[in-house]
């Protein structure tokens, strides 16, 4: 069975990730700064080892790959934070990790990007990853790009401001997508490890629209529904300002998450987690934490 080494294992798709490999049996080594961000049971599961090292920084990943078969990576920012930059993290950090793998002989690489990001370069979130993936194609090692729909922690906000009785949506809130729980990518990602596929698009079982969504979070909150859409030619304004009155910093993920949700993102279905399910989650651990 192959040797995994998982980057961004504290992160939101990245716990999915290495409980899954630990469920299936997989050794994995976790590449981490935080151990304490892992997720509960894993830290002192018998197959994990744990490597403690700031990913953008290259020398700190000298032989982190040795013995390793695999590396998957869900490493990325989406709100730029300590000064580093979209390039700095999602394509040179990652970079560092793909030199480190050749140079210690992995046979894949596992990368984790964005549906349709290859056409939205445009966007700085996008330059970067898409800029990696070039890398990696071009690499020499045996590779494969995760491109999911939108994970369901993102999907998360429609019920916070349901919650506050108002939901704002971009257009006529008919764009559809179908995102994906991060549990469920998580088998995507780990079965690519014996996979012959390329690229792989991933995105949840159900196609909503997104005054569905809205409906759904406004049910699970039991609010009366109130949507506000916000028509195009505002939202372009609003991007245009925000280009030109701020930095990448502050416009980088409101640009990124005001284009997805202004496109329809729909890939093929994976996975059995509802979206409906998500939200009555979210409103038990808000239950609990009062």
């Amino acid at each position: 069975m192959s040797k995994i080494l998982l980057a961004g294992a504290t992160g939101y798709l990245g716990g999915f990730i290495l409980k899954e490999l630990l469920r299936k049996g997989f050794e994995t080594k976790a590449l981490v700064r935080n151990e304490k961000k892992l997720p509960e049971g894993c830290l002192a599961h018998p197959k994990l080892e744990l490597i403690k090292a700031e990913i953008t920084n290259r020398d700190a990943l000298k032989d982190c790959c040795r013995d390793i078969d695999v590396v998957i990576s869900t490493v990325g920012i989406t709100r730029q934070k300590d000064g580093l930059t979209y390039m700095d993290v999602d394509y040179q950090a990652n970079l560092n990790l793909l030199e480190e793998a050749k140079r210690n002989g992995v046979e894949k690489f596992i990368y984790i990007s964005v549906l349709n990001g290859e056409k939205l370069t445009h966007l700085k979130i996008c330059e970067a990853k898409e800029k990696f993936v070039w890398a990696l194609k071009n690499s020499g090692l045996d590779y494969c790009i995760i491109r999911p729909t939108g994970y369901f922690s993102d999907m998360g906000e429609f019920f916070e401001m349901a919650k506050k009785g108002r939901i704002y949506l971009f257009g006529n809130g008919e764009h559809r997508m179908n995102p994906i729980h991060g549990a469920d990518l998580a088998a995507v990602c780990v079965n690519a490890v014996v996979s012959g596929e390329k690229e792989i698009l991933a995105g949840g079982p159900e196609i909503l629209s997104h005054n569905q969504m809205a409906e759904t979070a406004f049910s699970i909150a039991v609010k009366k529904p109130k949507i506000t859409h916000i028509p195009n030619w505002l939202t372009k304004s609003l991007l245009f300002l925000i280009r030109t009155c701020t930095g990448s910093k502050t416009y980088g993920p409101i640009e990124f998450f005001i284009t997805v949700l202004s496109r329809d993102m729909i890939a093929p279905e994976y996975g059995n987690h509802t979206l409906k399910e998500y939200f009555k989650e979210i409103k038990l651990h808000n239950q609990f934490k009062s």
